[in-house]
């Protein structure tokens, strides 16, 4: 912090001092001072704390193609499956499930939720398809073959993303902790408590996991973060910025929303709500910088 050197410099300087072996030290009465004591190790746990803030790193995105995609999908999940895409869209009245072909952007299936449920984020779990809605604590279940529910489950709070591994569920709710869930029972088995540069990170929304990392929308920005499911740690942020200025240079658009990682092909796709685009993105291999956590109010 600044100031701080050049004050406890000062407050040594003007200390009584004695010899000791060839060093001024100072004297044992000053040294023992209360109120030198406290400034002092004031000074420390200031520096020390001021040094321990790390930098988090950003990522660079190229855009590698840029597919079409309805205007009119309040997107609030997406993920890839077999070639295609599934996408959930959110408002009372407007909520859906849909199946949809990458190259034309063209809706190849789709479900309407009741007008009484606001769409949230889905995630596939063998032959089902898991949707979650907004305020209403209720997920519903899918064949994802037809799109014919098969179930219901209950939540406490909101739902906002999912996402999954090879073993379990990550589910946001738009606090700093994303939930864990078994993926056949759908019942919370754990939580990973998300920080970023020590901080709590809250509105993570939609989620895609990425070779081993979480990544997550952060509502109302329009950045991504990159999350260690291991300790909820943020290693990286992408600032996806220029995405959002292509996508509302001639209409109206809303926030970035929708991540979908092909893992065979190793390709990575975002969108947003509103957007009449998607755009597969390459993320550099190394840091290009450093960027301040997400400032949310």
């Amino acid at each position: 912090m600044p100031g701080i050197r050049d004050e406890l410099a000062a407050s040594l300087d003007s200390q009584p001092l004695a010899v000791m072996a060839g060093r001024r030290i100072p004297s044992h009465d000053s040294f023992m001072s209360r109120r030198f004591i406290s400034r002092f190790v004031a000074a420390l746990m200031l520096l020390s704390a001021a040094s321990a803030r790390a930098s988090v790193p950003q990522y660079s995105a190229e855009i590698v193609h840029v597919y079409p995609h309805d205007p009119a999908a309040f997107t609030e999940g997406l993920f890839y499956r077999n070639g295609h895409f599934y996408e959930s869209t959110g408002l009372n009245g407007h909520s859906s499930i849909r199946e949809v072909e990458v190259e034309t952007g063209k809706v190849l299936k789709q479900h309407d939720i009741g007008s009484a449920y606001f769409g949230e984020g889905i995630v596939d779990w063998k032959d089902r398809l898991i949707g979650l809605t907004y305020t209403t604590e209720v997920g519903f279940v899918f064949d994802i073959a037809d799109f014919a529910q098969t179930g219901t489950f209950h939540y406490k709070g909101e739902g906002w993303g999912l996402s999954r591994d090879a073993s379990h569920i990550y589910m946001s709710d738009g606090t700093a902790n994303l939930r864990i869930l078994q993926p056949d029972t759908l019942r919370q088995t754990g939580t990973i408590h998300v920080t970023c540069d020590g901080a709590p990170l809250k509105n993570l929304n939609e989620l895609e996991w990425v070779n081993g990392e979480i990544y997550a929308n952060v509502w109302l920005t329009h950045v991504m973060v990159r999350i260690d499911p291991a300790t909820g740690t943020v290693v990286g942020i992408v600032d996806l910025g220029d995405l959002l200025a292509i996508a509302s240079a001639n209409r109206t658009v809303d926030v970035l929303n929708g991540i979908a990682y092909d893992a065979a092909a190793k390709r990575l796709f975002v969108t947003g709500k509103l957007w009449p685009a998607l755009f597969q993105i390459q993320l550099s291999d190394k840091p290009a910088g450093t960027m301040s956590c997400p400032a949310l109010k």
